[in-house]
């Protein structure tokens, strides 16, 4: 569990679109404010996803070559093969065309601290949060150290927009010319992020269900 969390955390923190969306909220007029906001709807929504599989598997993994355990698995394995299509479909629609930010996202200087919150929610990569509740259901949660791991993995998949938020809080003149900068990489280079993190997610996926289902 814990490998296979701390790679779908990776993927989740290192998403470019909802690091893009913060940058905007956090620069804007009470940004803090506003980013604190984003941050504790998006840490509700995963606290909440693992917290129901949690009540429906008890902390207890189904037992192998069983339905239900095969179905969390074959779950696992469509949501690795649609990371793929979609980062392969994101690959050809980029391929030598400009990208065109969303028209949105230039609206987000301007939202109050609630719309952030709710930005929080829209802008979570759901795909990958349900690939980590499938993982869930598979382990065994009954010591405080699979407590801490799943705790970890909420930390880790919010620890950008958590350290952006800090650095903002604490220096915040140094922050906003970092955070500039790094909105920029990010508008130049989103659609290759996105095709990166989305394969190799999705290869990671398909591989330890295809090998969970056949031993």
């Amino acid at each position: 569990m814990l490998l296979d969390l701390f790679i779908i955390g990776v993927a989740i923190t290192l998403g470019p679109l909802h690091n893009t969306g913060f940058i905007l909220i956090l620069t804007a007029d009470r940004g803090v404010r506003k980013g604190l906001a984003f941050i504790l709807a998006w840490l509700a929504c995963l606290v909440v996803v693992i917290a129901l599989v949690l009540l429906g598997t008890g902390g207890t993994p189904p037992r192998p070559h069983t339905v239900p355990s095969s179905v969390a698995e074959a779950v696992k394995l469509a949501i690795g093969l649609a990371l793929i299509c979609f980062g392969e479909y994101k690959r050809r629609k980029a391929a030598g065309k400009p990208r065109t930010p969303p028209t949105w996202l230039g609206r987000l200087h301007d939202v109050s601290a609630w719309t952030a919150a709710g930005f929080g929610i829209f802008l979570q990569p759901w795909g990958m949060v349900a690939a980590a509740a499938a993982i869930v259901v598979g382990a065994k949660v009954s010591s405080v150290a699979s407590y801490l791991a799943l705790m970890g993995f909420c930390l880790l998949a919010s620890a950008s927009i958590l350290v952006m938020e800090l650095c903002t809080a604490f220096a915040p003149e140094a922050a906003g010319r970092q955070l500039d900068r790094v909105r920029v990489w990010l508008d130049d280079h989103t659609d290759q992020a996105v095709v990166v993190i989305s394969l190799l997610a999705g290869l990671w996926l398909v591989s330890k269900s295809i090998y969970q289902l056949v031993t």
